[in-house]
């Protein structure tokens, strides 16, 4: 019968169809008695008095019903309504392998995580006396939970005494060609064990074939046995070989390949005798067996001798341990740890924290950077030295992958980013004007840091709502930062920095910070490890910086427990104040890597020509402003991984001094006019509230505005009455408001910039009569001015991104930090309400990674003291294959 929306089969009313095939139509419907939406099963109308193809639907719902297992499709209910025989089953969310197939084949690590759930669940099926006799593509559905497998209407028990319902004429006619009417061999032809081909019994080792069919399909994108007629198909697979899957897909482990050659064996004595065989096989793989047994040569061109050299022989290596992978599959030899060098392309650097190897280990994401122009991403394949860039990836940062390694999420000019690996359009997702950090799931999430004191934040990869996933604790932790998927898709790793020495995180209860993990499902998030730096999770471990070592701690991914002691795999590791450091792992067991010195952040004085002089003060600022004389600055600082604190610089003298003293961070120190007065703010008592303290240090620091948003102090009026400052909802999270906060009468907060967008970084006019801010309304972030108090009147400065507004001390010229790098200045003529904006000027390059406080200015605007971060470049990275092997000594 043909089932319409609205109709219903006892208690299930059908709501729209699924699909339908040959031998049955599926109906999404909902369990009007439990309020859930179910899967109906029927047969075709045509089909529905056929008396083999009903026993055929009892025997499916036979066999579902004794397989209670996660990756086999759970059967709820069986009925016959108006003399249609139905099954009511789990409804899945996802698409079918066959499907995903269509796109080409899985990344290895996808292949072996759906392959040991298949495996699982053929297994449960065996030792429950249930052959499937139909596994292929179509028959597996991928969803966010992992693989799926359904469609029992072949199978059949092993054993020969079963009972009548299940006896039903397997085949319709005595079996005597493979190509004959529908029914005399069951199955999908090109999934078929040769014995099946031959219309001989299938038992377990049948689904096995069809399972190493299956893993071949996914491994490279094709079909293990092709032709042009059913024919050609079974004679293929009673006489051929598939094309060998290194040729194909050549960075495929060996050990995989072994795999599935044992598994397409034309002998049944010659496969693995049971999936459980296959199962562990994989398993062992996926935890870092596969280096065991090499990897493919890595081909080198004659770009570079050096680069020829070092390639050749890690080429030879692994091709040798290859070798004797295939004529020692049970006892592998031990692996070796071998080191190459990846050469930068020429006349460019590798930017040192900027680079980042692709899940599967074929491809190399980067950014490089060059004398006279802006850092630009770039990719490259692990097995070619050709390098090719990313059209506008101008100013990129931090890139990470997708789950499938094909498309590349980054930072650029206070956006999160994402394109294809191959170029095209660069699609803009969020605001993050200070990124650190992303990472992709398999189902299309995105998780980032947008600000350097922020949390976790979730994106669809397509774009879209932006919203908060974890939550700061609200006493001591101050931030979330650099996430990283585990191999299920819903937990991830991330660095939680706190109030506390990040170097001795773990070592006191009280500490809040650390490596900790979180889940989609829930703002929860535990810690597991000490690391003080960016997390990573790769074949079976978490690794993680700490003390300037890069570490490995065995990892339970199923239980999400570290096992064991930490391990240093690589000594001397490059960090910087950004909380990461310079490294990147695959799944399949490569690190790419960067040694050296911790990296800090300089203080740079620039005239408006850009020549340059460092300041010779020791440590590293996230903000700096300047006093009103110019011959001190406050800025915040870190001093020895603890968290911020005040710091007055004396800039005649080089000489610094500690301002605050409180635990949790004093952060974003403002100057009065008088040069007498800071006011900060501090997340000592929970959230961030603000204070001010005499500027010579003496007395006591007063709280001023205490509540539970986010509140940053930005500008205080020449007049010393109205303090301006940022502020955000925790409830609306990444949106902000620029608020003024009278220091006298009631005191009651004025909103000045409050539109629905994100507005920030309010700035006074030496007059006072006017704020310079930032907001996102147009789409991107740029610089205008409004009158004070507000009126209304409003003026857009920047036309192509803008940041960091500073006033010139008579207010004639405001100065801001533009999208292309350039710090930019702007004549500007007050004439009553009216705002006469001139031209844009560049002035000079100064690169940061802090747009929103990349510079403050003189008084007389001809000297600027600039927040650089120095564009640490280097010509090679050492790349590491097999780094688990120190560790299993």
């Amino acid at each position: 019968m043909a089932l319409t929306p609205g109709s219903k089969l006892g208690p299930y009313e059908i709501v729209s169809p699924v699909g339908a095939g040959g031998m049955g139509e599926v109906y999404r419907a909902k369990d009007t008695r439990l309020d859930r939406e179910v899967a109906i099963k029927v047969l075709p109308s045509a089909l529905a008095s056929d008396p083999d193809l009903r026993a055929r639907l009892e025997r499916e719902a036979r066999a579902i019903s004794a397989l209670n297992h996660p990756n086999i499709c759970t059967l709820y209910d069986v009925g016959q309504h108006d003399g249609t025989d139905y099954l009511v089953m789990e409804l899945l969310e996802g698409e079918s392998l066959a499907e995903r197939l269509h796109k080409g084949a899985l990344p290895v690590e996808q292949v072996l995580a759906y392959g040991q759930q298949i495996a699982d669940a053929l297994e449960k099926a065996h030792r429950s006396g249930i052959i499937h006799r139909d596994l292929k593509p179509g028959n597996i559905v991928l969803t966010k939970g992992g693989a799926k497998l359904l469609d029992f209407g072949l199978a059949k028990p092993r054993a020969a005494a079963a009972g009548a319902a299940f006896s039903g004429a397997i085949t319709k006619t005595t079996p005597i060609s493979p190509i004959t009417q529908q029914g005399t061999v069951v199955g999908t032809f090109q999934y078929m064990s040769p014995e099946q081909v031959e219309g001989q019994e299938a038992d377990a080792r049948s689904d096995i074939f069809a399972f190493g069919a299956v893993l071949y399909e996914m491994t490279t994108g094709k079909r293990a046995f092709e032709g042009k007629s059913q024919l050609s198909v079974a004679s293929a697979i009673l006489e051929k070989d598939p094309e060998p899957i290194s040729k194909l897909q050549p960075m495929t482990p060996p050990a995989l390949e072994h795999v599935v050659v044992t598994c397409l064996a034309k002998d049944p004595e010659d496969r693995f005798q049971t999936a459980h065989d296959v199962k562990l096989q994989l398993k062992w793989i996926a935890v870092g067996g596969s280096t065991a047994v090499g990897m493919p040569a890595l081909k080198a061109t004659h770009r570079k001798l050096r680069e020829r050299l070092l390639w050749a022989g890690l080429a030879a290596a692994l091709a040798l341990a290859a070798g004797m992978a295939w004529l020692v599959p049970w006892s592998p030899p031990a692996p070796r740890r071998l080191e190459a060098s990846l050469l930068a392309p020429e006349k460019r650097s590798f930017s040192a924290f900027d680079f980042a190897l692709s899940p599967d280990g074929n491809k190399l994401a980067f950014v490089t950077i060059a004398e006279g122009s802006r850092p630009q991403l770039w990719v490259r394949g692990l097995d070619s030295n050709a390098a090719q860039p990313i059209a506008d990836t101008d100013g990129a940062s931090f890139p990470f992958w997708s789950a499938d390694s094909r498309s590349i999420g980054f930072f650029a000019v206070g956006k999160l980013k994402r394109v294809e690996a191959t170029g095209g359009p660069v699609q803009t997702l969020a605001d993050a004007s200070e990124g650190r950090g992303g990472t992709w799931n398999p189902e299309g999430v995105i998780l980032f840091t947008p600000t350097t004191g922020d949390a976790i934040y979730r994106i669809p990869a397509t774009g879209g709502p932006v919203t908060q996933l974890t939550h700061l604790d609200g006493k001591s932790q101050t931030s979330h930062r650099w996430p990283w998927f585990l191999p299920d898709g819903k937990h991830f790793l991330l660095l939680v920095r706190g109030g506390t020495n990040a170097a001795a995180a773990g070592k006191s209860k009280d500490s809040q910070s650390g490596i900790f993990i979180g889940a989609l499902d829930s703002g929860e998030i535990t810690q597991v490890a000490q690391g003080d730096r960016r997390p990573m999770y790769a074949a079976g471990y978490i690794l993680y910086p700490h003390d300037n070592y890069l570490e490995a701690q065995a990892f339970d991914a199923r239980e999400r427990k570290v096992l064991g002691n930490p391990t240093p795999v690589v000594e001397r590791l490059l960090t910087d104040d950004r909380w990461t450091a310079s490294y990147s792992v695959s799944q399949d067991g490569k690190l790419a890597y960067l040694s050296g010195l911790a990296q800090t952040t300089d203080l740079r004085w620039r005239a408006r020509d850009g020549k340059s002089s460092p300041l010779a003060i020791q440590g590293s600022a996230s903000v700096m402003r300047l006093a009103p004389d110019g011959t001190r600055a406050a800025a915040s600082m870190s001093e020895a991984g603890a968290a911020l604190d005040i710091w007055m610089l004396d800039l005649k003298r080089n000489l610094r001094t500690r301002f605050t003293f409180a635990p949790g961070d004093d952060d974003d120190p403002v100057w009065s006019a008088d040069g007498k007065t800071i006011y900060f703010d501090s997340s000592r008592s929970g959230s961030y509230n603000l204070y001010r303290k005499a500027a010579d240090g003496s007395g006591t620091e007063e709280l001023l505005l205490d509540n539970s948003n986010v509140k940053y102090p930005t500008s205080v009026s020449s007049d010393g009455r109205y303090l301006a400052y940022d502020t955000m909802d925790p409830s609306n999270k990444n949106q902000y408001d620029v608020m003024v906060l009278p220091l006298f009468g009631d005191k009651k907060p004025i909103p000045v910039a409050s539109s629905g967008f994100s507005e920030r970084l309010g700035v006074f006019s030496p007059d006072g009569k006017w704020m310079a801010y930032i907001s996102n309304e147009s789409g991107r972030t740029e610089v205008y001015v409004t009158s004070f108090p507000p009126t209304g009147a409003k003026f857009q400065i920047s036309t192509g991104g803008g940041n960091s507004p500073k006033w010139r001390g008579d207010g004639k010229e405001l100065f801001y930090y533009a999208d292309d790098g350039h710090v930019v200045g702007v004549a500007l003529t007050a004439s009553g309400n009216t705002l006469q904006v001139g031209a844009a000027t560049p002035l000079f390059a100064a690169p940061t990674t802090n747009v929103l406080y990349a510079f403050d200015v003189t008084r007389d605007g001809q000297h600027f003291l600039v927040l650089e971060r120095p564009e640490l470049g280097t010509n090679s990275l050492t790349l590491v294959v097999n780094w688990m092997t120190s560790l299993r000594k």
